[in-house]
């Protein structure tokens, strides 16, 4: 019915980041590089035991493995922020976006950093990668986007395809209270000095999606302000929800914390981050 993945983020991608400030990337860096370190197979170059040998003191085939480990892949990366403060801890990141225009300046960034981040633009529910990845994160509601059960089911089954043995999917996803009982409904409006916008919340219960149509002005070379807008689709789900769908796709589910207080998950969280491990190819 809806296909949110393909129709978003387009002109709202160059002021995407203007309306992200706030946002706690270096929290969500912290968080997630704290669980991959205590739970993951992927290390960063300054931690890699076999940082400074040289390749002919190493097997061919160990240092190949090695390679696949110790990349992350970011689904979902958008303007590539998250991606490239992994970087700058020294991941070896991969970046997959459906959007031109989000990859478009996350390469700038890349650019300005220095990094070496490999930016894809694929769907992450035809997710395709040249080897398998020690980590998978997916943050910042991208898993909203899939509307249907079977898209988020199918988009697991890659990511288990893709994850080395013993590696882990860190993800969020905002839950059906959030958009029923918290934003449902509402118009948020926020003006800044070149561009504004209004954003009309409109939630669908019996499907359990949440629609928001952005309204954004932005202040253009001569002046004056131009007008565009977008509309939105994200699904809302239960923890539930998520375990099976994990379960169906071949993956362990193996924790959750509220994403606000990284406490329990309670009936009233908003937000919430979860850890899956690989768990065997081909089912």
């Amino acid at each position: 019915m809806w296909d949110a993945v393909s129709q978003a983020y387009t002109d709202f991608a160059q002021v995407y980041d203007i309306f992200m400030d706030e946002t706690p990337y270096g929290e969500w860096c912290d968080f997630l590089a704290g669980l991959i370190g205590k739970y993951g197979v992927s290390r960063p170059a300054q931690g890699r035991k076999d940082l400074g040998e040289s390749p002919k003191g190493r097997d061919s085939r160990e240092a190949l493995l090695a390679s696949e480990r110790d990349l992350v892949l970011d689904l979902g990366c958008g303007t590539g922020t998250l991606t490239e403060l992994m970087a700058g801890r020294g991941y070896d990141m991969i970046g997959v976006d459906s959007s031109e225009e989000m990859l478009r300046l996350a390469m700038e960034k890349r650019d300005k950093e220095g990094h070496d981040t490999l930016y894809l633009l694929q769907d992450m529910r035809r997710l395709e990668l040249y080897s398998t990845v020690g980590t998978v994160i997916s943050v910042c509601d991208s898993l909203n986007y899939l509307l249907e059960e079977e898209e988020l089911a199918e988009t697991f089954r890659r990511v288990n395809n893709y994850l080395y043995p013993g590696g882990i999917f860190l993800f969020d996803f905002n839950t059906v209270y959030k958009y029923a009982q918290v934003i449902g409904d509402a118009t948020i409006a926020e003006n800044r000095e070149d561009c504004s916008f209004i954003w009309e919340n409109y939630y669908h219960p019996r499907e359990q999606i949440n629609e928001y149509d952005l309204t954004v002005f932005v202040r253009e070379g001569d002046g004056r302000f131009r007008r565009f807008q977008e509309t939105h689709y994200q699904r809302g789900y239960t923890l539930e929800q998520i375990k099976s769908l994990l379960e169906r796709a071949g993956l362990r589910f193996l924790n959750a914390w509220d994403g606000d207080t990284r406490g329990e998950v309670t009936g009233e969280s908003q937000r919430i981050y979860c850890m899956a491990g690989e768990c065997g190819k081909g089912r």
